[in-house]
């Protein structure tokens, strides 16, 4: 079976989001390179297995300081510092000799996990690469669900309030 939206075309002036943008681009990038796509879209499937009825691209992507691309300064509540939590795993993820990554992005690097109940298990069958990223991806997840959601802090300026 596919990844949800695989038959969806990536039309840059039909994409309102901009990190859908990306999203495409990087599926687009992972198709070439022969990495699966799916590996794109496992984030999302964790958060929402956590938070069953999210739309984790439009309320967690430019929210506060860290969720989404990038991230600078103090983060503004308790789920943007699950997002620089998670973009710090990333950054060790990246030092582990088991970790080659396409482009640098460990998005890339797809892992087996199963959702139940709204609980997330990585498998055991992962490699430690594998087993790394998906608890990256388990432990934001869970974060994010627990962590209050404040619609103020989605599209900060970031010049403003996320300086180092």
């Amino acid at each position: 079976m596919g990844p949800e939206g695989a038959g969806r075309q990536c039309v840059p002036g039909v994409l309102a989001d901009r990190f859908e943008l990306w999203l495409c681009l990087l599926a687009v990038a992972a198709a070439e390179s022969g990495i699966s796509s799916r590996a794109v879209w496992q984030f999302r499937k964790l958060i929402k297995c956590v938070i069953p009825g999210s739309d984790p691209y439009l309320e967690y992507n430019n929210y506060g300081c860290y969720c989404g691309l990038g991230g600078s300064g103090t983060p503004v509540d308790e789920l943007d510092k699950c997002c620089q939590t998670h973009d710090n795993c990333y950054d060790q993820a990246k030092k582990l000799s088991s970790c080659k990554f396409l482009l640098d992005n460990p998005y890339t690097h797809t892992y087996s996990y199963s959702c139940s109940n709204s609980e997330i298990t990585c498998s055991s069958k992962n490699k430690e690469c594998e087993a790394f990223i998906c608890n990256c991806d388990r432990n934001a997840a869970i974060c994010f669900s627990k962590a209050p959601y404040n619609k103020e802090h989605k599209n900060l300026d970031s010049k403003k309030y996320c300086q180092s």
